[in-house]
């Protein structure tokens, strides 16, 4: 007899109300952890015409690492992504860095979308000035790639005081996973902390708070920190009604 196939089982759709960075079976918030691997692409550009050029042939990997990783690295919050800063530190064309800076390399739903807005800034700039000066050697912007590893933190929370405790000592990697990058996995400018605190933790206005930190306006350390006060805060407040 002609054996008959068994139909897969079709996985199990998540919960409403369980978002994923917790877990399905106690919702606990389960930190998650990340390291890049950087992979250059041999491409570089030393005027503004070649990093325009490089912006519109570079896959959709290297342009998110030089636009939603960049916080990751430690830069200087003058500017929100390389370009920018590149074209303010060699170039020396702080008109232009302010623009590219005001790109909210989060909001957008595609990597397309993305990648047309800078050129367009771009293409617009050079329609109004003479091409600017090209980087001295040894400044030039080099395009690179990250291949991104995500992998357990072995840390958990199951309420807003083990969170607190967490945020204080995961690694700074762990932060911008669920701070910055959240915001290019969940869009509508949400990250994985506020949307823990509300849905899991029901503690609205704690989330609320904690999701009106600027992104860009603060480096890992200070988010961490503003994180923190946020949570005891929330914590203390709880305790004092609960007298």
């Amino acid at each position: 007899m002609p054996q008959v196939k068994k139909k897969a089982a079709k996985p199990k759709k998540r919960p409403t109300g369980i978002p994923k960075c917790a877990s399905v079976k106690d919702k606990s918030f389960y930190f998650m952890d990340m390291v890049n691997v950087i992979k250059h692409t041999g491409i570089k550009a030393r005027t503004l015409s070649e990093l325009r050029d490089g912006i519109a042939n570079i896959s959709s990997t290297s342009l998110f690492h030089h636009t939603c990783q960049f916080f990751i690295k430690g830069n200087i919050q003058e500017h929100t992504n390389d370009f920018a800063q590149w074209v303010s530190t060699y170039l020396g064309e702080s008109p232009l860095a302010e623009q590219l800076s005001n790109i909210d390399a989060y909001s957008f739903t595609s990597k397309t979308t993305m990648r047309k807005h800078f050129l367009d800034v771009i293409d617009k700039y050079m329609e109004e000035i003479t091409e600017p000066r090209p980087a001295l050697p040894g400044e030039e912007f080099f395009f690179n790639e990250a291949v991104t590893f995500i992998f357990p933190a072995g840390i958990k929370a199951r309420n807003l005081a083990e969170l607190l405790m967490a945020v204080k000592h995961v690694d700074a990697s762990s932060i911008y996973y669920h701070f910055y990058e959240a915001r290019a996995r969940l869009r509508r400018g949400s990250d994985d902390f506020s949307k823990w605190i509300d849905e899991v933790a029901k503690a609205p206005e704690v989330a609320m708070k904690l999701g009106n930190i600027d992104p860009f306006m603060n480096n890992l350390e200070d988010v961490r920190k503003q994180i923190a006060a946020i949570l005891e805060e929330g914590i203390k407040k709880d305790m004092e009604e609960a007298l």
